[in-house]
């Protein structure tokens, strides 16, 4: 039929060239930002969980940054201390050679201890002045801080890892159900009846020892302690003279231990335990305790907790038997954010104790400032063998310290980097997959609607000129 007020092909035309247009438009549009979801109507679905896939990835590429920092960090805080264990190496050099005091002349120790005076000094100078942008690393203020602490229960504390988690503080419950003891032997005579040669054998060495008949206890005892520093055996008269003596480990522990054997061609050298049992060794014991109810790890007095809450090394005083102690945790440590979501579980924290040379050493040994110049056991006061020991345990400390921090850089964060950028290379994946446009097929539609408004121009200015055919009718 002929109509003109109304032009039904001309309306369907445009119908459809007004479809193909969005189609052309929506193309062009995937194509020029690469998306294939560009706002909520594209696929409110994939929307949905294309943008929590985009908050996961942005939370886990902060965390692989956070660790990448903690990593530095790390590093920073165990070169400085590659260099404090390097002067204290040099320090132990010194005064070894001042303990050769039979060829040194007293201007080449007072030498010596003018170089030990520059090291402790720059030891206490790099705990000052490694930092990080700012925030000090070995001066202290990374370590934790307690509490309550019984001076006369705990001679030394360590906190290596702390988890605060929700609390304010975390309460430490130490119960010491077995103290620790020394090896132990007792001569139970006031002399010896025949004479004797004796090897007497401890943790740091063995020595010999002759007796004549008749020596009485208290010379035996003398000759013990002389070379105790050799043996690490020591020896006290009993509180009677004629009841004799007892030989004692200097340290606590089950690896501590004393054997005395008799060489052949002597006489008798009877020694018993404390159980009175004739024995020629004994072994120490370590202390048993537990530490938040868990059951702790004991080596002589030194008590070691290992957990996911609370890294601890425990040293109790040696005339502490059993009972309990109790102190909190109140602050400090540094806490590093390793995951994508804050909470206890992705956050892991680690305390690092100062190396100025006040706290390196212990309180049974002595501490690093303590062998410098005007101080008890200088080189100048002849304390060279004290201040070898007080140099040995800070090598010890500084050693431990450095494995602690290597273990927590390799184990921890290297390994917390690979993991979060496999799981940010597998979350980009499932987004690029939900969310980015396909090229080639989008490149395939654009040509489709190309065609189509083309075909759809073309066919709507064909419909408009159909109205004009009626004008043949008309005459015209």
């Amino acid at each position: 039929m002929a109509r003109i007020n109304t032009n039904v092909g001309a309306i369907i035309a445009q119908k459809n060239l007004n479809n193909s247009y969005r189609s052309l438009n929506g193309t062009l549009e995937r194509l020029s930002t690469g998306l294939r979801i560009n706002r909520g109507r594209d696929d409110p679905a994939g929307l949905i969980v294309s943008e929590r896939l985009r908050s996961e990835i942005s939370g886990v590429q902060q965390a692989v940054k956070n660790s990448q920092r903690a990593s530095n960090i790390i590093s920073t805080t165990e070169g400085a201390l590659n260099e404090v264990a390097a002067l204290l190496v040099s320090v132990q050099d010194l005064i070894v050679e001042a303990a050769n005091s039979g060829a040194l002349s007293d201007d080449e120790i007072r030498a010596n201890q003018l170089q030990v005076d520059s090291a402790v000094a720059s030891i206490t100078r790099i705990a000052n002045s490694t930092t990080f942008a700012g925030r000090a690393l070995l001066n202290g203020s990374l370590d934790y801080i307690t509490s309550g602490v019984d001076g006369s229960i705990v001679n030394g504390l360590q906190l290596h890892g702390v988890q605060f988690g929700t609390q304010a503080y975390v309460p430490v419950n130490i119960n010491v159900t077995q103290s620790a003891q020394p090896a132990t032997l007792m001569f139970p005579a006031g002399s010896v009846t025949s004479a004797v040669t004796i090897e007497i054998q401890g943790n740091k060495g063995v020595t010999t020892l002759s007796f004549t008949a008749g020596t009485p206890a208290s010379a035996i005892v003398t000759a013990i302690n002389t070379v105790s520093d050799a043996t690490g055996v020591s020896a006290t008269l009993s509180s009677s003279p004629t009841s004799g003596f007892v030989m004692r480990s200097r340290d606590l522990g089950s690896r501590q231990f004393i054997s005395v054997q008799t060489l052949p061609g002597g006489g008798t050298f009877p020694v018993e335990d404390e159980t009175g049992a004739t024995t020629p060794r004994d072994e120490g014991r370590d202390a048993v305790a537990t530490i938040n109810g868990a059951n702790s790890i004991g080596d002589g007095n030194n008590l070691t907790l290992r957990t996911a809450t609370l890294n601890i090394d425990v040293q109790l005083d040696t005339t502490f038997g059993q009972g309990v102690t109790a102190f909190s945790i109140t602050d400090g440590g540094a806490m590093f954010q390793l995951g994508p979501q804050v909470n206890s579980n992705l956050q892991v924290g680690i305390g690092v104790q100062s190396v100025s040379s006040s706290r390196l050493g212990n309180a049974v040994a002595g501490f690093l400032s303590q062998i410098v110049t005007g101080e008890r056991f200088s080189l100048i006061n002849g304390e060279s063998a004290r201040a070898s020991e007080i140099i040995n345990e800070a090598v010890r400390q500084v050693a431990i310290m450095r494995g602690r921090l290597g273990a927590f850089e390799k184990n921890t964060l290297d390994t917390n980097i690979n993991q979060l950028n496999i799981t940010a290379e597998n979350l980009m994946s499932s987004e690029s997959a939900i969310r980015d446009a396909d090229f080639a097929m989008e490149t395939s539609e654009l040509t489709r609607n190309q065609v189509l408004v083309q075909a759809g121009t073309n066919v709507l200015g064909l419909a408009n000129q159909t109205p004009q055919s009626i004008l043949r009718l008309l005459g015209g």
